[in-house]
């Protein structure tokens, strides 16, 4: 047998130290975010903030939020589900949504913190380059890095969507044209970029996913109707949904506030085992007491003992 050196030995199993729990995980990316949390001494414990974007299965989340040594804290908060109260019926994850919710969040901040009048954001939408903090106020506007996670941001993510629609919406999110569609590479080096806002502009008022309606329903009326259904269900197709974003985003700027659901009110009715609530009935067997329980024990062993007896006289 040949000699064998022995790397990882009992000192080595000393010093190893177990990966943070969200890191074993897969969730979070600590390098990214100690950049993003960490703070100057020198700014005397003011709040940091991010803008935190996450995409489900069904839906795109926003939030603003600030590290504190206990958690985190959200300030304020925008789905993509709010969307169906502002005329957008379906695809509540694609870029156009994901813009539509960064614009939410944006003017839903603002307006909590008393400056939606002093940074209005963009007036007209055409996918230009825009920064709230370029133009020339008195306050300074309200800051905060985008925090993507573990998502892959890649050119045209829809992540950067919902950063345009935020600074479209009048917050300061620093960042480049360089993430969004319509962006053109520099064919030489030292040239400089290419960045097409019309392109960029279809996107936001989802005319990708229009084109691509309009053309399933020429050749395709089956698949159209079945990948579309609550598209056709709420009124809309493929030469209407631009204009259902156009009007989506003019009344977020009119009224970003959330407004909670109206809790359900149930009442439930016992009749024996059975209860019934809000036209259902299921089964819940009522609780027995101690004495009644011993009852029920002494009744099976008298009714074991009865059977066992029949059996013997049969026998």
């Amino acid at each position: 047998m040949g000699f064998m050196k022995i790397i990882k030995n009992k000192a080595y199993y000393k010093k190893f130290q177990v990966a943070r729990r969200r890191r074993r995980q897969g969730k979070t990316d600590y390098f990214a975010r100690r950049k993003m949390v960490k703070q100057s001494k020198s700014k005397y414990n003011s709040q940091k903030y991010r803008l935190v974007v996450r995409f489900t299965s069904t839906k795109c989340i926003c939030q603003i939020m600030y590290a504190t040594i206990i958690g985190d804290r959200c300030v304020a908060q925008a789905s993509s589900t709010e969307l169906t109260k502002f005329g957008v019926p379906a695809g509540l994850k694609n870029y156009a949504a994901a813009y539509c919710t960064g614009l939410l969040i944006a003017r839903r901040m603002l307006k909590t913190l008393g400056l939606d009048g002093d940074f209005a954001g963009i007036d007209e939408i055409k996918g230009q380059d825009y920064h709230i903090e370029d133009e020339e106020t008195e306050r300074k506007p309200f800051k905060a890095v985008l925090d993507v996670g573990l998502a892959r941001t890649s050119v045209g993510a829809r992540v950067f969507a919902a950063l345009k629609g935020a600074a479209d919406g009048g917050m300061h999110v620093p960042h480049s044209f360089k993430n969004f569609p319509g962006y053109q590479a520099p064919e030489e080096k030292g040239a400089e970029p290419g960045y097409d806002a019309d392109a960029h502009c279809d996107r936001i008022f989802g005319k990708h996913v229009s084109e691509y309606m309009e053309m399933l329903e020429e050749e395709d009326p089956t698949k159209y109707e079945a990948h579309f259904a609550k598209y056709i269900k709420g009124g809309v197709n493929g030469e209407s949904l631009p204009d259902v974003y156009k009007k989506a985003h003019a009344a977020i700027k009119a009224n970003p506030d959330f407004t909670p659901k109206a809790p359900k009110k149930s009442e439930n009715k016992r009749k024996g085992n059975n209860i019934v609530c809000n036209g259902k009935t299921y089964q819940r067997n009522t609780r027995l007491t101690l004495k009644q329980r011993k009852e029920k024990v002494k009744q099976k062993i008298a009714n074991a003992q009865a059977k066992m007896l029949a059996a013997a006289e049969e026998e």
